[in-house]
């Protein structure tokens, strides 16, 4: 009887890694995706898609371009190279988040940080393979693809905003 408990315990902890090893193989794997929006974002996709284009206007900002999935971006330097981006790419950037208002909300200061672009809001997943290492890129990220209607810390929910991003590294 003891023997059939450990024999079921290990069938329990094999399943469980086998579990998680797929999870994370589902997650990273993969190209970007696109990011349909469902008939309920859609009416709040128009609404940040207003205030975005306004604020370009008002502020003047050149060389603007919407993606198809409908985040705008100014790219500040192309940086070099041919990355190919997956989910599972890596990257190492330095970065400044705003409100359209221009209340900063993060910022790295400068410093270096990384992460896994998969693990990243739709509007970076987006944006951030549109310039290679080197590069330096702004994006102007309707809410639907940030936050959405949750608010965040300092962001507040429905925000659009604005993100300028410098790609130190990436693999």
């Amino acid at each position: 009887m003891t023997k059939l408990k450990h024999l079921l315990l290990l069938v329990c902890i094999a399943g469980c890694f086998a579990a998680c090893s797929k999870d994370k193989a589902v997650e990273c794997s993969g190209e970007i995706p696109k990011f349909p929006l469902s008939s309920s974002a859609m009416a709040q996709f128009q609404l940040d898609t207003t205030a975005i284009r306004k604020f370009v206007v008002d502020n003047n900002i050149p060389d603007v371009q919407k993606d198809e999935n409908g985040v705008f971006y100014q790219i500040l330097a192309p940086g070099t190279g041919t990355h190919h981006f997956t989910l599972c790419s890596n990257i190492t950037i330095s970065y400044e988040g705003k409100l359209l208002n221009g209340t900063i909300f993060d910022s790295t200061k400068g410093a270096e940080t990384a992460f896994q672009l998969g693990r990243l809001i739709p509007g970076w997943m987006v944006g951030v393979p549109k310039i290679q290492k080197g590069g330096k890129i702004r994006l102007l990220i309707p809410s639907v693809f940030c936050y959405g209607t949750a608010a965040v810390g300092p962001v507040p929910a429905n925000a659009n905003l604005d993100f300028t991003i410098d790609l130190k590294n990436v693999n």
